[in-house]
C-alpha cells in the first residue's frame, strides 16, 4: 500500500457504476488502453443495463472500440470469473454502496470517484455528445492522476 493507505499497485481493477452501460465500460477501455495487459480490469454494474450508443461513439473518437462490450451486473460478473479484485472503483452511488456492502466479505479497497450520469443531459445531439465526451475526459483524467505513467511498468 502506498502512504495514503491505498494500494499503490492493485493486480485487478474492477469500475462499477449503476447500470454498466456508459461510465464502467468506458474507464475500463481507457484503463486497458493505457496500462495493457500488466493488470486485469473489468467493469459492472449495479443493474444490468444496455449498452450506450453515445458512450460507444465518443470512445471511437479516442481510438478505443468497446462495442463488444457486455454489461454485467456484480452477481454475473461474480458467476462468470469470480470478484477477484484487490480494487474497487466506484463511480454512481448506487455503486459505491453496493462495494462498500460486498468488500464485507472480499479483501479489495474501495474508492469513490464521482462521475456525472451523461444521459441527464438535454438537448441536441452534439451538446449529448459533448456530456459524453466530458465524462470520458474525466475518467481519462483521474486514471492518470490515480495511477501515474509509471504503473504500466513492473517495477
Amino acid at each position: 500500500m502506498s502512504d495514503s493507505g491505498r494500494i499503490a499497485k492493485p493486480q485487478a481493477v474492477l469500475f462499477a457504476c449503476g447500470l454498466n452501460s456508459i461510465r464502467s465500460p468506458m474507464a475500463m477501455g481507457l484503463f486497458r488502453h493505457m496500462f495493457g495487459k500488466n493488470v486485469y480490469v473489468g467493469s459492472a454494474g449495479v443493474k444490468k443495463g444496455e449498452l450506450d450508443p453515445f458512450a460507444v461513439t465518443v470512445m471511437e473518437e479516442v481510438g478505443l472500440d468497446i462495442a463488444k462490450h457486455r454489461p454485467a451486473t456484480f452477481e454475473e460478473l461474480d458467476e462468470w470469473e469470480g470478484l477477484n479484485f484487490d480494487l474497487i472503483i466506484t463511480l454512481s452511488p448506487e455503486a459505491h454502496h453496493k462495494a462498500l456492502d460486498l468488500t464485507r466479505t472480499l479483501a479489495a479497497d474501495v474508492e469513490y470517484w464521482p462521475t456525472p450520469d451523461p444521459t441527464g443531459v438535454a438537448g441536441n445531439r452534439e451538446q449529448m455528445l459533448d456530456a459524453y465526451r466530458a465524462v470520458r475526459d474525466q475518467l481519462m483524467d483521474r486514471i492518470k492522476e490515480r495511477f501515474g505513467p509509471s504503473f504500466r511498468s513492473n517495477e
